[in-house]
């Protein structure tokens, strides 16, 4: 097996949007906002080798919406889906599963694209299977007023459309994932069933956090984003899940933090605290 971060390109939001009721005073002091209070945040998604296997975890949000949207959200850099898998010596037609943590649009948005002729959507991995799990579709395809905005149908429907489309079955908090190395953490404090990837790799754990823990920053309980559904339930999830990080020594692989690919936990009188943050192939490679 070999593990690849995969990076899709860059964002900001709003720091008060991303860290809920924590005063600004207090998460500037990691994650440093501009002079519009918008913090930089990354779309980093992953991409797993395993025997005749190719599987990409989340896909960032895409090209296809209006420059109208775009203009919300800031996107800078020169990074893409395409040109980080290609980068890898990888095509898009070898990609054989798309694992969707969730269908919110910056994890999503890049599975779906445009046709040539620009009058249809179709799957940007013409033979991959996309994951995603019957809770969760039936809460993104029957949005509440206040996702509404962050699901959005041409990302969404497109892929059951096509015939491409499985659902993991969730069984309690943890399932069996798509390959005997992985299984699934089930977190519904963001969103129902969002589903956090774990992989026994090189002797370690790897969880892609999606949007259980955004960044380094979020690792203290009470910051949780204002994004999420449910925040207490969040902050509970969180506990239980990093305790058991911390424990475990586990590999934490952060979608969003732009400065830090990965970090690991410790305990400390005041609860769980970042170990370190490192490159993943700095530990890997």
């Amino acid at each position: 097996m070999k593990i690849y971060p995969i990076n899709t390109g860059n964002f900001k939001l709003d720091g008060g949007a991303m860290f809920g009721v924590v005063p600004k005073s207090l998460w500037s002091r990691t994650n440093v906002p501009d002079a519009n209070n918008m913090c930089s945040w990354s779309m980093r998604c992953m991409l797993i080798e395993d025997g005749d296997k190719l599987i990409l975890i989340d896909t960032g949000i895409g090209d296809k919406q209006s420059e109208k949207f775009f203009s919300y959200y800031y996107m800078f850099g020169d990074d893409s889906l395409q040109k980080s898998i290609e980068s890898l010596g990888f095509g898009l037609g070898e990609i054989t599963d798309v694992i969707l943590t969730h269908l919110h649009f910056d994890h999503c948005g890049g599975a779906i694209i445009k046709n040539h002729s620009k009058d249809r959507y179709e799957p940007f991995f013409p033979n991959a299977t996309f994951w995603s799990n019957e809770k969760h579709w039936k809460w993104a395809t029957e949005p509440n007023a206040r996702e509404k905005a962050s699901f959005l149908k041409e990302n969404i429907l497109p892929i059951q459309e096509s015939g491409q489309l499985k659902f993991i079955d969730r069984v309690g908090d943890f399932s069996k994932g798509i390959i005997p190395e992985m299984e699934f953490f089930f977190a519904d404090g963001h969103t129902e069933s969002q589903m956090i990837p774990i992989i026994n790799y090189k002797g370690k754990k790897v969880a892609f956090m999606a949007d259980l823990l955004p960044s380094v920053g979020h690792i203290p309980l009470p910051y949780v984003m204002g994004y999420d559904t449910r925040p207490l339930l969040t902050l509970s999830e969180k506990k239980s899940f990093l305790t058991k990080a911390a424990e475990e020594e586990m590999v934490l692989f952060l979608e969003h933090d732009f400065d830090n690919e990965c970090c690991t936990l410790k305990m400390t009188e005041k609860g769980v605290r970042l170990n370190e943050a490192f490159s993943f192939n700095s530990l890997f490679n």
